[in-house]
């Protein structure tokens, strides 16, 4: 089979044609089927990446899953949310795209399972770009929801691919046979990457939920993934080789089983890794779905072309972003009701050097949004669903937000004015300061979103108002440094009066 145009060593397919159906739709034996021949790997780094689809981690914990457990326990896991649509749905085609290619729907374009406006073409899947870098790597693919081979999401580029059709004949029985084919390529041959896909787990949540049968899913994938941990250690080579394994997951499900939508439940993803560099027990806060694809990269000595567009950033490099020291800090809600009172996820406290003047600012409201916080995506996404809010894709950990909408759901009286304020940045001798971050913007009439700076301590000077919305993207704003300015600070102004939100993170600034 072609893959798209690309000079490539021959790709083998395993047709699920000759399956033998079981009455009730799944296969009662996995068929046999000869494992791909793949060409000798010439890397000692190396990289297995498992899929298991519609795995909501909180139900991990309450499963028979030692494998799971145990590369928590010895990798780095972290956990985060997905977006919602108007972005894209909760569902396998947006999530399996934005894993391959590390870059968000907003990107890779394809927003629900229809693949409607897919953008391979400028971001491939992870397998696809290796291709292109690194062709000697050795390469393998192993699916059962043929939409990932059909609609070239996950399998061009493979040296070697095994495509079942779980939806016709069943997941539990093709599941089988891709660990079966996957324990022998690993113990047989000697591959570089590979990307197995486990379908069940998202079989079994929407035919019965995320109960029992849903735990006993769990199980099965992780005996599959105990035993590829084996195969690799049973290797003749393993002694010289560094190996990497990545689990990850596309979405979540609903309690009653079901996703697409926009609640957290639907929204829940992990990104769990062990390997060289990476930390045991790290539970990072900032990682996201796209640093799969950025991690496998990172983990094979590659080191991404800018023009690639990657939103993802390898698991084991932490933010230095000033909001993230806030962690520690933050506390459960005051006034927001509809958010559990576990969830520990906002704060007023500004990081050191950070300031938010709120002399201006009406009285009462929202306590949580009274001007300038601090929040986490859980935290601030609970607060009101199907706002826009859960698209605030790349912000990663504490970001800071500026509500009007929210905090006006209590009586209150007087605007909505809060200014945010940065540390002082050294400019002595520059000609030009260049402030960057990323933002999520909801514009409506009667608001106002601008940025200033006051050089040496003087009157700030407008440099960037927003007037229209801007979802999710990244700012980067140069400013003409005055003739003896020795320091700079920025001030970001939201004003309002039960309008909407302005949402600032990962703010850069340097001086040239």
């Amino acid at each position: 089979m072609p893959i798209n145009g690309m000079s490539r060593r021959s790709v083998l397919a395993a047709g699920a044609a000759t399956a033998a159906v079981a009455a009730t739709g799944t296969l009662a034996a996995p068929a046999a089927y000869a494992a791909p021949t793949l060409p000798n790997g010439t890397s000692k780094d190396k990289v297995l990446v498992i899929g298991m689809d519609g795995l909501r981690h909180d139900r991990i914990d309450a499963a028979n899953a030692p494998h799971l457990k145990s590369l928590m326990a010895n990798g780095t896991y972290g956990l985060s949310l997905l977006y919602a649509p108007p972005m894209a749905a909760t569902s396998s085609g947006p999530g399996w795209s934005t894993i391959a290619t590390g870059v968000w729907p907003d990107k890779h374009g394809v927003k629900d399972n229809s693949f409607a406006g897919k953008n391979y073409g400028a971001y491939p899947g992870f397998l696809a770009r290796l291709a292109q870098v690194r062709p000697e790597l050795s390469t393998y693919a192993a699916v059962d929801w043929k939409p990932l081979d059909d609609q070239g999401t996950v399998t061009p580029g493979a040296d070697g691919k095994l495509v079942l059709d779980g939806d016709r004949d069943g997941y539990p029985g093709h599941d089988a046979t891709i660990a079966n084919e996957t324990e022998s390529v690993l113990r047989s041959q000697n591959p570089d990457v590979l990307f197995v896909y486990l379908g069940n787990t998202d079989a079994v949540a929407h035919s019965s939920g995320t109960g029992q049968r849903y735990l006993d899913a769990i199980a099965v994938q992780d005996g599959y993934l105990g035993r590829f941990l084996a195969a690799i250690k049973a290797r003749p080579s393993y002694a010289t080789e560094r190996w990497t394994v990545i689990v990850s997951t596309d979405h979540g499900h609903a309690d009653a089983g079901g996703h697409g939508g926009s609640s957290i439940e639907e929204r829940r993803t992990f990104v769990l890794a062990q390997g060289p560099g990476i930390a045991a027990g790290a539970r990072p806060a900032d990682t996201r779905l796209v640093d799969v694809a950025a991690t496998v990269f990172h983990q094979l000595g590659i080191v991404p072309d800018p023009s690639w567009g990657l939103d993802g950033k390898p698991v084991q490099q932490r933010s230095t972003d000033p909001f993230d020291t806030l962690l520690p800090s933050l506390t459960g809600r005051v006034d927001e009701t509809g958010i559990p009172a576990g969830v520990l996820g906002f704060t007023h406290t500004a990081p050191s050097g950070w300031s938010v003047i709120n002399s201006a600012m009406g009285t009462g409201g929202m306590t949580e949004w009274r001007g300038w916080a601090f929040a986490t995506d859980e935290f601030w996404s609970r607060s009101q669903r199907d706002q826009w809010r859960e698209l605030n894709v790349r912000s990663r950990g504490v970001f800071a937000v500026a509500d009007s909408d929210e905090w006006a759901d209590r009586a209150s009286s007087g605007p909505y004015d809060s200014t945010l304020v940065t540390p002082a940045y050294g400019v002595s001798g520059k000609t030009t300061v260049r402030l960057d971050f990323t933002t999520l913007y909801r514009h409506e009439a009667g608001q106002s979103a601008e940025v200033l700076a006051s050089f040496n301590g003087g009157t700030p000077t407008r440099v960037k108002s927003y007037t229209a919305d801007v979802v999710s993207k990244p700012q980067s704003l140069s400013v003409s440094v005055p003739a003896g300015a020795s320091g700079v600070s920025f001030r970001f102004r939201c004003t309002g009066a039960n309008n909407w939100y302005w949402v600032i993170d990962g703010v850069k600034v340097t001086a040239s």
